[in-house]
């Protein structure tokens, strides 16, 4: 972990939790690629309003990344690299984008299902680019659901 904040974080969790202290290192995620969007999903993830996360299978094959995997950790960043939280995988399910629900938007934090395809329409066009893809509406996301242990 280079993020002293991160760190410090983990450290503090596996203090509070020595039950955990031979877990996996946790991975470090920021929602979405901009400071604002950031800043406002991990408010929402601290006041336990956003349960759930969304990636492309493309963009995680792509980079050469393991799928996300059941109890596993995660430190909650802001826009800023700030650690704000721990939170842990409570399921990490593949789905076909078109079968996404108004309920799962919801968890994700959002306010409806049209939002929700908005950003992550967007956000994938740009993370897909990179690898000369596009999104479709075929195309499989993996929908993880987690839940706020630490923070």
């Amino acid at each position: 972990m280079e993020n002293r904040s991160v760190r410090n974080m983990w450290g503090d969790f596996l203090d509070a939790h020595v039950e955990f202290a031979l877990a996996e290192a946790p991975e470090v995620i920021q929602f979405f690629d901009n400071e604002n969007d950031a800043d406002r999903h991990t408010a929402l993830v601290l006041n336990r309003i956003k349960t759930a996360t969304t990636f492309s299978l493309l963009g995680i094959q792509n980079r050469k990344e393991r799928l996300p995997k059941t109890g596993t950790f995660l430190v909650v960043v802001d826009g800023r690299a700030n650690a704000k939280c721990v939170v842990r995988i409570t399921s990490s399910i593949l789905k076909p984008w078109f079968s996404i629900t108004e309920e799962y938007a919801k968890l994700d934090g959002f306010d409806n299902l049209s939002l929700w395809k908005t950003a992550y329409w967007n956000f994938f066009i740009k993370e897909l680019s990179l690898y000369d893809r596009d999104p479709k509406e075929s195309m499989i996301v993996v929908c993880v659901s987690f839940e706020k242990v630490y923070g």
